[in-house]
């Protein structure tokens, strides 16, 4: 609407005028939630499969420290004759898992997060080499194989599977809990048999935590929570770990079986 001279009259100009005198028209405003980002198909997809190349990355890595510890005679021995090595990675490992779970800028800075998780995949290897050092090459090799079995086949029904276990991460932390309380117990008794129903339980738990941080990553509609597609390193992280923790278990089951 426009005065036309000194008098009260006025002009009101169609909604067609306001484009063509001061170009586009304002933008529409709608008021409600935004949409998650993994609505967009496109953007799951390629957070997925940054994942599970970062996680392909890792397990190489890891694979091929376990192999040196292995077949290396000397750095095999070495392990045995210096045992404080395990745990001094082990403390080392502690302290990367918190610093990439605590920290937000380490884990979605680039090339921070890179740098990081490659320093705790190698830390992680030659804690996972040095502990494999005291068991038969065979035994190892028969781990690594039900570890990739249970992984893939886990795997596969956390993405076929409707069923949201997401929703049942207070139930898997304290089933968690439990588990340490038991492990505790077999510390202290010191029988064989109730290290196996512990392997054989730990198993169990971390099969259900790679089918939580595999559903995690896939989201969907059918889904409570998901990772935000910023957590790729984050993502790979609890999945690589579950799939440590699998080995670090069979490995200790076929050892007590055999």
């Amino acid at each position: 609407m426009s005065q036309v001279g000194k008098g009260n009259v006025a002009v009101v100009l169609p909604p067609s005028s306001y484009n063509n005198m001061y170009g586009e028209a304002p933008p529409v405003y709608s008021q409600g939630l935004e949409e998650s980002s993994f609505s967009d198909a496109a953007i799951r997809r390629g957070f997925i499969r940054k994942v599970y190349l970062t996680l392909m990355s890792q397990l190489l890595v890891t694979v091929g420290i376990i192999c040196a510890f292995l077949y290396w005679d000397t750095l095999r021995k070495w392990a045995w004759d210096n045992y404080w090595f395990s745990y001094c990675m082990m403390a080392v490992v502690m302290v990367l898992i918190m610093a990439l779970s605590c920290c937000d800028n380490l884990r979605r800075q680039v090339p921070l997060n890179f740098i990081a998780l490659g320093l705790f995949t190698i830390v992680e290897g030659l804690m996972l080499g040095s502990v494999a050092a005291y068991f038969d090459a065979e035994a190892v090799l028969w781990a690594v194989g039900a570890t990739v079995l249970v992984s893939f086949a886990v795997s596969l029904f956390a993405m076929q599977s409707k069923w949201d276990f997401t929703a049942a991460n207070g139930s898997l932390w304290v089933f968690a809990w439990t588990l340490f309380s038991f492990a505790l117990l077999c510390a202290i008794l010191r029988s064989q048999y109730l290290y196996i129903v512990y392997a054989c339980l730990g198993t169990l738990l971390f099969s259900l935590y790679l089918v939580f941080d595999t559903q995690l990553v896939l989201g969907g509609k059918h889904r409570k929570y998901e990772v935000s597609p910023e957590e790729y390193v984050f993502a790979a992280l609890n999945l690589y770990l579950d799939i440590v923790s699998l080995f670090l278990l069979l490995l200790q089951l076929i050892g007590l079986c055999r």
